[in-house]
């Protein structure tokens, strides 16, 4: 059984702006510091966008820009190497092209950020879904038609 569009998942995943770029160029996603947990959760044809709170982790630039926009390729999560005692779980993605857009503008009109003054505390779950009128809005500031394919 395939799911269709009315069944996609709308993702948002915290991630700093050096992670997603790699994750870009190696067409990959991971999350929650690399758990099989979070990445369990997508399902093949999920949206997800990526919020970069930092140029780089820990201790990068402050950012606090949405970054990325892909979608999950594939049926289950897939663990890799990358050191001896380093191994992530990651999901196939295709990313887009999209425009890095700061996430202030969108504070107020993004429903799963219930008080702007403690804006920041959502991203803080690492991976989580939002409704599709949120992920809509993002997509939309990010440059992304989401009717395109």
């Amino acid at each position: 059984m395939t799911r269709g569009e009315a069944d996609t998942g709308f993702w948002v995943n915290t991630v700093s702006r050096s992670h997603v770029e790699r994750g870009v160029r190696e067409g990959v996603v991971q999350s929650n510091h690399d758990k099989a947990t979070g990445v369990r959760q997508l399902r093949r044809g999920d949206l997800v966008v990526f919020y970069s709170p930092r140029t780089d982790y820990p201790d990068g630039e402050t950012l606090q820009a949405f970054t990325a926009f892909g979608r999950v390729t594939d049926d289950a999560p897939h663990q890799i190497e990358m050191t001896p005692d380093f191994h992530p779980w990651r999901r196939r993605m295709a990313f887009r092209p999209c425009e890095e857009t700061p996430t202030r503008p969108l504070l107020h009109d993004l429903d799963f950020i219930p008080d702007p003054a403690k804006w920041g505390m959502p991203f803080r779950r690492g991976l989580f879904r939002v409704g599709e009128a949120d992920f809509r809005r993002i997509a939309a500031a990010m440059r992304v038609d989401l009717d395109a394919g």
